[in-house]
């Protein structure tokens, strides 16, 4: 429940109550400043409460972005303030200072906007959406009354409410063939009371069976599995729409929309294996390769971000560069496109699912891939090289964390933080990158049960730890996790390859798949300032270097039928423990009340 407290009696012809009401506003009425504080105080210290002149006029579209989001614990419009229970102190001091002040009894000046800019001056994060076009003022007289009604008459608000509902930066395929008609699907969800989580759900549905169509394997079930395809991403763009058009914001929806997108995309290329081992050829290889391009680029992205999330004198000519190049329409596009999106990627993927072979679609995706994410990380090398900028502790803090460093590699940076202080700055990505070359190489370059795969897998553990002895604050400290991630997960794809035996490169694709999500997991945890995940679950699934080492030991052990056994075991075992924990962990972060979040889809 939520309580709106109007200060003053409405204006005759005032649609104030009946718009609060139609927003879930259980109404009081305040004659003075001194009744608006007793009111305040009865309010229970769980609801959300609103104070609102009631001499207000606006949309109401206005009054929902300013009471209504959930994910700001104090926020306000003019003639309008609101505070969640997380800002219900700082709300009850401002208005007990602007009672004192003004005596308790005058409502001839706006008190919500009184309070308003008390709280700013407190310094209190109070939010202010952006109204754009939207009328939210209090008049001062009839003639402005007048005017303001004339104003909120002129401008469409449902039509607001819809454009605002798709996010402002999109890529081409989402922007000009799926938003024009999903934001109508958003809205038909909203007035019969779907929640983003569900339509969330419904896109991870209809992407499973796609996945489950391609692996028919026959002309059929590939175009029935592109059609699907294209229908899971509209409703995975509905959900997003559907969260921004009705402020329907979660933490636990922010979780289900980021890791059911890599789900979906990474069942669906296992679809297309098996598919096409239906018709006779063996794809895994191809499949797991993709996987692990885009779970590099996804890393990419996150590393840099994370680092440079709040950098100082943060100037760069290669990002003026490219603000310059936004100001020229065609270019803004091209370059949304070149890396490849999710909307260009499986738009793409659909297309050749359904015209071609699952062989061609692979090859097109790795090319694809490849390209994008050349592209983008030469640029943020660039950025980096020439921005002059201070990273935080905060920055160098995810960047270890994204790390996923265990035991032993946290043991050998202990044991290397003087040796690794004399290093020059530059050298923290430079031994990530030789470790992860010299482990992946080894692999490739030797026969299946040769022991150097463990001996470079000992050395990659020792070029790990030595890489994160120190805090990660380098220019270009955050190509360290990228680095690691490619190492373990080219580690994985080799040498499930080289033992050339039926069903070893699935249970690798298996165990990558569970190490990305925990992976992706950590990520989505440092996104909504929740930490990373706890000590003992790093622990206990050995860290990056741990699990690297055992592959390479089990490959210097086992014959390539044991080794299959092994790795679905040990991708069973990795699965259950990050899905429990995640599962309880953002379950309960949902009941206990963290900030609302949204996420707004992958970076890239």
């Amino acid at each position: 429940m939520s309580t709106a407290i109007l200060t003053g009696q409405p204006v005759p012809g005032s649609s104030i109550e009946a718009d609060l009401r139609s927003l879930g506003f259980d109404l009081r009425i305040a004659a003075d400043a001194a009744e608006a504080e007793t009111l305040l105080a009865e309010v229970p210290g769980n609801e959300r409460v609103a104070l609102v002149d009631a001499r207000f006029v606006g949309h109401v579209h206005a009054l929902r972005l300013g009471l209504t989001d959930p994910r700001f614990p104090l926020a306000g419009i003019p003639g309008a303030v609101t505070a969640q229970p997380a800002g219900r102190q700082a709300l009850t001091r401002a208005m007990a200072r602007e009672n004192s002040a003004g005596g308790g009894t005058t409502l001839v000046d706006s008190l919500a906007d009184r309070i308003l800019t008390a709280l700013d001056a407190d310094g209190t994060g109070v939010h202010h959406p952006e109204l754009g076009s939207l009328v939210a003022a209090v008049p001062a007289d009839p003639q402005a009354r007048n005017e303001a009604r004339q104003a909120v008459a002129d401008i469409d608000d449902e039509a607001v409410r819809l454009k605002s509902a798709v996010k402002a930066r999109d890529g081409f395929f989402t922007t000009y063939c799926i938003s024009p008609y999903s934001r109508y699907i958003a809205r038909w969800c909203a007035r019969r009371g779907l929640t983003p989580n569900q339509v969330t759900t419904a896109s991870l549905l209809t992407a499973l069976i796609a996945a489950a169509c391609a692996a028919t394997g026959t002309r059929g079930g590939f175009v029935a599995a592109g059609v699907l395809l294209i229908a899971s991403f509209v409703l995975d763009c509905t959900d997003g729409q559907l969260a921004r058009y009705s402020l329907q914001y979660s933490t636990l929806g922010a979780w289900l929309d980021a890791t059911f997108d890599r789900a979906k995309e990474y069942a669906y290329y296992a679809g297309l294996a098996l598919g096409a081992a239906r018709g006779g050829d063996d794809v895994w290889a191809l499949a797991l390769g993709a996987m692990v391009l885009q779970t590099c680029r996804h890393v990419v992205d996150f590393s840099f971000n994370e680092a440079n999330h709040d950098a100082t004198a943060n100037t760069s000519p290669t990002a003026a560069l490219s603000d310059k190049l936004d100001s020229v329409g065609w270019t803004v596009w091209v370059r949304r496109m070149i890396v490849l999106p999710i909307g260009e990627r499986w738009a793409m993927i659909a297309v050749l699912t359904a015209v071609t072979t699952p062989r061609i679609t692979f090859y097109a995706l790795l090319i694809g891939c490849a390209f994008a994410a050349m592209y983008t990380t030469a640029g943020r090398v660039l950025r980096s090289l020439t921005r002059k900028a201070r990273r935080t502790d905060r920055a160098a803090g995810a960047l270890a964390d994204l790390a996923d460093s265990g035991p032993l590699a946290q043991g050998l940076a202990g044991a290397l933080k003087k040796p690794a202080r004399r290093l020059p700055g530059f050298t923290a990505p430079v031994i990530a990158l030789l470790g992860a070359l010299a482990v992946v190489l080894t692999a490739a370059l030797t026969d299946f049960g040769d022991p150097w795969p463990v001996v470079a897998a000992l050395g990659y553990a020792l070029t790990s730890g030595l890489a994160v002895a120190r805090p990660l604050k380098g220019a270009l400290d955050w190509l360290v996790p990228p680095f690691l991630r490619a190492a373990e997960y080219g580690t994985v794809l080799v040498l499930a390859a080289k033992a050339d035996v039926n069903g070893a490169l699935p249970a690798a694709f298996g165990l990558v798949a569970a190490v990305a999500y925990h992976h992706y997991d950590t990520v989505y945890r440092i996104r909504g300032d929740a930490g990373a995940p706890p000590a003992w679950l790093v622990r206990s699934i050995g860290g990056h270097e741990g699990r690297t080492l055992l592959v390479t030991v089990l490959a210097a052990l086992l014959t390539a039928s044991q080794l299959k056994v092994a790795l679905t075991a040990l991708a069973v075992a990795v699965a259950l423990v990050v899905l429990v924990e995640s599962i309880r962990f953002w379950v309960a972060a949902h009941q206990g009340g963290a900030p609302a979040v949204h996420d707004e889809g992958e970076p890239a």
